[in-house]
């Protein structure tokens, strides 16, 4: 086990978190773990937010988010021990009469304690900051046909993305338009104006827009991903199961393919073995690539597991689990 071992001296403690109140008998230490712990995730969420997406997969990107949270965890985990040690009866006393104690710090990010820290400010996160989502949601992985070399392409679809991002969908879409004008087999045009109809609940111009994309790179992940949610929100779940399994052909590791199932499956379908099978794959997935998308999936897997109770099937349940070498908390 990788541990830090540190003896901190109670008297040089300034974290904004953190007061000292002195009565005649002890010296203690009050300590806010909520602001804490939002001082704390607010670092992460600017880390996260400076990382750059172009041309990276999710995988990388949640590598990089990892490394955001990786950063404040040893911080956070330092700052909730020195809270629990309460008051300083029982700290040491050196020679020059200040006192300290010694606090080990896990480093190890296989172990179960530095889990707990991650995943606490990794929830925060999930439901705080709007860039990790933003960012682990982008697959633009740029194909040899997803760009354009026109300039005049290039200009209006840097205007798209600016309507884009003030949520003005209807121009943004014109703005699109006209650049596939300019270049007939500029991929990423077609994939944002399919984004920006299914922002617009217009879902059959949306998957439109994706084939458009699909016709110009068979292999493009955003359409591909995008083209299933989509059907989803016509109601239409066999196509969009078979348009995640697709995607499976092309990239087996993706975790969406396994969640968008697997949800399918929980929510509209009722199919809980099933679900669960998806589900759990896709939870694996993204606890090795340290996705945060992690938490969704144990969202899912409760509602699941209600699912099967309601069914008498608690049993399939915890084999299935098994199966994929998930334990339950």
């Amino acid at each position: 086990m990788k541990t830090l071992f540190l003896s901190i001296f109670f008297t040089s403690i300034t974290a904004a978190s953190f007061s000292q109140e002195t009565s005649a008998s002890d010296k203690e230490i009050k300590f806010d773990n909520k602001k804490f712990l939002k001082e704390l995730s607010e670092n992460a969420c600017q880390c996260i937010d400076s990382i750059s997406t172009d041309n990276k997969t999710a995988d990388i990107i949640s590598s990089e988010i990892n490394g955001c949270i990786d950063k404040e965890v040893g911080a956070y985990q330092m700052g909730t021990k020195i809270a629990s040690i309460g008051n300083l009866e029982n700290a040491k006393e050196g020679e020059d009469g200040k006192k300290s104690v010694d606090i080990t710090i896990n480093v190890n990010p296989n172990s179960k304690e530095y889990k707990q820290f991650y995943y606490e400010i990794e929830n925060y996160l999930m439901s705080n900051c709007k860039s990790i989502k933003s960012k682990i949601a982008t697959n633009d992985v740029v194909g040899e046909k997803s760009f354009s070399n026109n300039s005049e392409a290039i200009k209006y679809y840097n205007l798209g993305i600016d309507e884009s991002e003030k949520e003005n969908y209807e121009k943004a879409i014109e703005y699109y338009k006209k650049a596939v004008v300019f270049d007939s087999n500029f991929a990423f045009a077609y994939d944002n104006i399919g984004i920006c109809y299914r922002k617009l609940n217009r879902y059959d111009d949306a998957i439109k827009a994706y084939e458009n994309s699909l016709k110009i790179d068979p292999n493009g992940l955003t359409p591909l991903q995008n083209i299933a949610i989509a059907y989803i929100y016509k109601k239409d779940y066999k196509k969009a199961v078979k348009s995640y399994e697709k995607l499976a052909k092309l990239d087996s590791k993706n975790p969406e393919v396994y969640y968008g199932i697997g949800n399918i499956y929980a929510q509209y379908l009722f199919d809980y073995e099933k679900a669960l099978e998806n589900l759990c794959q896709a939870y694996n997935i993204y606890v090795d690539q340290k996705s945060p998308y992690r938490t969704d999936a144990e969202t899912l897997i409760n509602i699941v597991y209600q699912g099967l109770k309601k069914e008498g099937k608690e049993k399939v349940f915890n084999q299935i689990l098994e199966k994929y070498n998930i334990s339950q908390n």
